[in-house]
């Protein structure tokens, strides 16, 4: 089952292994996909992955990560270079589904030269500076700009659209009471906290004929955030707006390492990549590491390590008549089929294993029985100074 071909959406997919929405920090100056990303791209589509969900795009100008080099598609002129990279993938009979998304308060005023936005001005712990919250109009503009980016997407051949709900982005917290504190109809109820997503999916739906999927916190860790039982509603109420397709994650980027887990904090790398600790003069960086060291065996991490969202992705299979992917910490054979033949999800997806072997599909389906990716996490922090990679033993 787990590589027999079949269907999705409409289009066939070669085994159900997917490669999970992975920034790669390989844009070009313009936002659109450099020669290095297709040639990424391409490796995954020659190792045999069923199919590829591109690295988050911004639909916004206002939308932008502060990771550099993310992908951009909010202006017409990156749409050839787009239709080379999906020309490129198709090449090898692999679909490739664009992935969308707006950054809201989990990005710095400062990277996107302009005031950011939320649903609600709520503090994020890594990126504290103000955001404004949206008026009436400027939410319906950030609808706009979804449906003119699937648009966007369909001319340059992609087989489908993901809108990134989830991870702390914007739409999550519009989903979520913790980043949603508005008192209007875009707040409050549940039924008015997923309008928005909602009114986008109906956009799409009346602007292009590509399917549209949606990537989810099913969980997200924060006090009177996202639960399990009100994301069960949640894609209840999508899939009758026209969802296509439902990826179950969990977390957000202020809770550190549960989206992404691993054994420990992976503090050469915090040391290395992330603010303030990464721009320490040598001295203190000479006594902090070592002492972080020390005590990080002492932080509790989020367990468990594997097969995280599995769970709660059968909880929303059970609810809903379409597609469900389950993604997060699915390293093993034995695992995938299980989930599979178990019916817990449709579809399972894979972030970091791709980033160290790229042609694991391939290794898989000739015997390797699960990734070499040992979930350090250090991948997870390069990305906010340079191109994603693994970095496992090469963080000093």
């Amino acid at each position: 089952m787990l590589f027999n071909e079949t269907t999705v959406s409409g289009f066939t997919v070669k085994n159900r292994i997917m490669r999970s929405a992975t920034h790669d920090g390989l844009a070009d100056a313009n936002g659109a996909p450099s020669d290095k990303l297709i040639e990424k791209y391409v490796q995954l589509a020659q190792g045999e992955v069923g199919c590829i969900i591109t690295g988050y795009a911004a639909v916004s100008r206002n939308g932008v990560s502060p990771y550099p080099r993310m992908l951009t598609i909010f202006d017409d002129s990156v749409i050839g270079r787009y239709k080379a990279l999906t020309d490129a993938v198709h090449e090898y009979s692999v679909p490739v589904v664009l992935q969308l998304a707006h950054c809201g308060r989990q990005t710095s005023s400062k990277a996107i030269g302009m005031q950011k936005v939320a649903p609600s001005n709520v503090l994020h712990t890594f990126y504290p500076d103000k955001a404004k919250e949206l008026t009436d109009g400027e939410i319906y503009a950030i609808i706009g700009d979804f449906v003119a980016a699937a648009v966007r997407a369909e001319k340059a051949g992609f087989d489908a659209v993901q809108l990134h709900g989830g991870h702390g982005y914007l739409l999550h917290d519009f989903l979520s009471p913790f980043g949603n504190r508005r008192k209007d109809s875009w707040g409050g109820s549940l039924e008015n906290r997923v309008r928005i997503v909602e009114l986008i999916i109906k956009g799409i739906k009346a602007k292009t004929k590509l399917p549209v999927w949606i990537k989810i916190s099913a969980e997200d860790n924060r006090k009177g955030g996202m639960n399990i039982a009100s994301s069960v509603e949640i894609c209840k109420l999508l899939e009758k707006a026209g969802c296509d397709a439902i990826e179950v994650s969990c977390g957000t980027v202020q809770d550190g390492m549960n989206t992404m887990r691993s054994k420990l904090m992976p503090m050469d790398a915090v040391f290395k990549y992330r603010e303030p600790c990464a721009s320490f003069p040598k001295w203190l960086n000479a006594i902090a590491l070592p002492a972080a060291n020390l005590v990080n065996p002492l932080i509790k991490q989020p367990s468990p390590l594997e097969n995280f969202n599995v769970g709660n992705a059968e909880k929303i299979k059970n609810s809903v008549s379409i597609p469900v992917i389950a993604v997060g910490g699915i390293h093993k054979v034995s695992d995938m089929e299980n989930i599979l033949a178990s019916g817990k999800a449709n579809f399972v997806s894979m972030c970091r294993p791709f980033i160290c072997e790229p042609n694991l599909v391939k290794k898989l389906k000739n015997g390797q029985e699960q990734a070499r990716c040992i979930m350090c996490n250090y991948c997870g922090l390069v990305i906010e100074k340079e191109p994603t990679r693994c970095l496992y033993g090469r963080v000093k």
